[in-house]
């Protein structure tokens, strides 16, 4: 619509803005017409209209089989287009159409804002299964005329009240008309469900439906008069009421087609199992993130009597083994600690990589900077648990061998993420400029535990390739390079 008004138009912002509030609301002057609209706007030099947008009914068979959007009709065609846009009034005059063999009963609904003209709305109605209507259907119609009339004067849609359609109740949910007074003129049979749900016992037409829903769904405090309000239709609003263990949303709608509000429309949807579903997720979030909490915990004593039990060894050989241990374990903690402060199982691993950086370069306080650069992203936790294991492992590798007892240096651990709109890879470099590896040293076959750990990680686990490579630069360090593939990120 924002092109083929620009393109074709002389409409301000702020008309194009209105038009896209009366397009996100006309879906329900579509069905209570039981008609297709189309939204025709005069072109800029007045001689044709261009249609902008189209709206066929959910309550009943369409008149157009084709999309509408963006054809061009001259003026003078279509008089009823012209009578609507040159005189400003609603007009039904002349007889129905014949398309396909279809009879098409056609009117015109000028769209005003401010006083303007903006553009016209053709409802079309297929005249091809018109029977006797019943109390449903006419108070349908008649809801549609009173809206009908209010876009004609300008005052709906209500400005700043941008409904969402796909979480408001529709007109088949459930639709209640009241009086000027807020007492049911009618109920839909879906509505008048929907409130035994919430426990009403009789019938709702001829009681007051903001009293019957307060009493029903009761709250604390001034709330209780705020729902009366909202269900009696006075203002146009949202909201939810609760009673019996069902819940209904509701949506009021005041009916003002010459000014002055004659009643409202209340539209209002079951969404009892919805919102039970919504809380068993909560709740199964919660218990995760419960679990995540309660598993850092565990880690973190495991890490403490093994902090415990190296202080009391007397070998310096055990001492040490413990104490990797001790961050291995750490490493685990930490993506633990993470998850249970998100929503779903997958981490934003930078912090994750960062923390694990400062707890592994404890061991060499003030002699080696160890920093990073290069963004790893948000990875599932699959994946950031032994990721975060196998950081540990090759930044410890480095700060205990690159570097003789003493020797200052850096260590720097960068990561490039491939292209997040598909699936891609994660390459990552850990670089130090220590003395460099021995002769003959084979990444593949020999190393330390703490190597065979990164092995078993990368290739196993995460699916990846791991090597460990001189820097070319004669004495200048090692390199280790991590290519892993990974879910895109969102």
């Amino acid at each position: 619509m924002n092109d083929l008004v620009r393109q074709h138009t002389a409409l301000s912002d702020s008309d194009l803005e209105w038009l896209h509030l009366l397009v996100s609301e006309w879906q329900l002057l579509s069905d209570l017409s039981f008609a297709d609209l189309v939204l025709w706007v005069p072109t800029r030099d007045g001689t044709r209209y261009v249609s902008v947008a189209q709206m066929r009914p959910n309550t009943g068979p369409t008149s157009y089989q084709d999309d509408m959007v963006g054809h061009l009709v001259p003026r003078g065609r279509r008089p009823l287009l012209d009578a609507a846009l040159d005189e400003g009034r609603i007009v039904r005059e002349g007889d129905p159409e014949w398309r396909e063999e279809v009879p098409v009963r056609v009117e015109s609904i000028p769209v005003r804002r401010e006083g303007r003209v903006l553009g016209v709305i053709a409802r079309n109605t297929n005249l091809l299964t018109v029977r006797t209507p019943s109390r449903l259907e006419l108070t349908y119609l008649q809801s549609a005329s009173d809206l009908a009339q209010m876009i004609a004067a300008g005052s709906f849609p209500f400005p700043g009240q941008q409904v969402d359609m796909d979480a408001s109740p529709r007109v088949g949910d459930g639709l209640i008309r009241l009086d000027a007074d807020g007492v049911v003129q009618y109920a839909s049979p879906n509505a008048l469900s929907a409130y035994h749900r919430l426990g009403l016992a009789s019938d709702l037409v001829g009681h007051h439906l903001g009293q019957v829903t307060a009493e029903l769904a009761p709250a604390r405090g001034p709330v209780d008069e705020a729902m009366v309000k909202l269900a009696s239709g006075y203002a146009p609003r949202e909201a939810e009421a609760e009673g019996n263990d069902g819940v209904i949303q509701l949506r009021a709608i005041p009916l003002k087609p010459k000014g002055t509000r004659i009643g409202s429309l209340v539209l209002l949807r079951d969404v009892t199992e919805l919102r039970r579903r919504e809380r068993e997720l909560i709740t199964k979030d919660a218990t995760i993130r419960e679990i995540h909490h309660r598993v850092k915990n565990n880690l973190q004593t495991v890490a403490a009597l093994l902090r415990l039990q190296a202080r009391r060894m007397d070998s310096e050989h055990g001492r040490e083994a413990l104490n990797e241990a001790v961050r291995r374990v750490g490493s685990i903690a930490i993506v633990h600690e993470t998850l249970s402060q998100n929503l779903d199982e997958r981490v934003e691993f930078d912090e994750i990589a960062d923390r694990v950086i400062a707890m592994v370069a404890e061991i060499s306080p003030g002699k080696v900077e160890c920093r990073r650069t290069g963004r790893f992203g948000v990875l599932d936790a699959e994946v950031a648990t032994p990721l975060s294991m196998v950081l540990t492992e090759v930044l410890q590798n480095a700060l205990e061998h690159a570097f003789p007892a003493g020797e200052r240096g850096s260590v720097e651990v960068s990561a490039v993420r491939g292209d997040s709109r598909t699936d891609s890879r994660l390459l990552i470099t850990v670089q130090d400029d220590g003395r460099g590896l021995p002769e003959g040293f084979d990444a593949q076959r020999t190393g330390n535990l703490g190597l065979q750990i990164v092995r078993t990680l990368v290739e196993g686990e995460l699916g990846g390739t791991f090597d460990m490579l001189p820097v070319p630069e004669p004495g200048q360090g090692t390199r280790v390079v991590l290519d892993i593939p990974v879910r895109a990120q969102k």
